[in-house]
This record gives C-alpha cells, structure tokens and sequence, in this order.
C-alpha cells in the first residue's frame, strides 16, 4: 500500500463490538491516532481500536461517498461487509506493521 491512499475503514471493539465508519488519506497515521487515543471523541470514549474492514479508493472524493454511504447502512449490512473478508473479525492493521490487540 502507498503510503498515503484515500481509503474508507471500520474500526471495532471487538469481535460484534461498536463499529466506527471513518476514511483517512494515510491508514496507518490513523490506526496510530485511533490506538494512542490521540483524540477524543466516539473511539476514545468507546475504546474503538481494531480495524476490521478497510477499501482503498482513487480519488478521496470516492472515500469520502463511501464512508457517507456506508455510515447510513443498519449495522447487520456493516457486519456482512465485514464478515465477507474478515469472517473472524481479525484485527487487520497487523499487516500494517501493528501488533495485533488482544
């Protein structure tokens, strides 16, 4: 992956936990942020750190419509979308140089 590249992410709690819809133009500055707590808000105060779900787009315009869409879908359309690659909720950001969380 280059190293800045629009994409569009869900980060969990855990296994079926409290999901989050962001997109970023750099993944892994914003796995760091979401894990280090660097800024408060919904993942902070929820402890939302596992990335379970990542699609890398062109264009940040295509990011951004993605996660707009995606945020408006009922959760168990989020799970699917999860599930389809990531059936065990693995934490993904491992292959992006992170230690897994436990």
């Amino acid at each position: 992956m280059r190293e800045r590249q629009p994409c569009v992410y869900m980060l969990a709690s855990g296994y079926n936990g409290t999901l989050y819809v962001g997109m970023t133009s750099d993944l892994g500055a914003r796995v760091a942020q979401h894990r280090t707590g660097a800024h408060d808000g919904f993942t902070k105060r929820h402890d939302v750190k596992q990335l379970v779900w990542y699609e890398l787009t062109d264009q940040m315009t295509d990011a951004i419509a993605s996660e707009k869409r995606i945020k408006k879908w009922p959760r168990d359309w989020k799970r699917n979308l999860i599930e389809r690659d990531n059936p065990e909720w693995n934490d993904l950001a491992a292959a992006l140089g992170f230690d897994p969380l436990r």
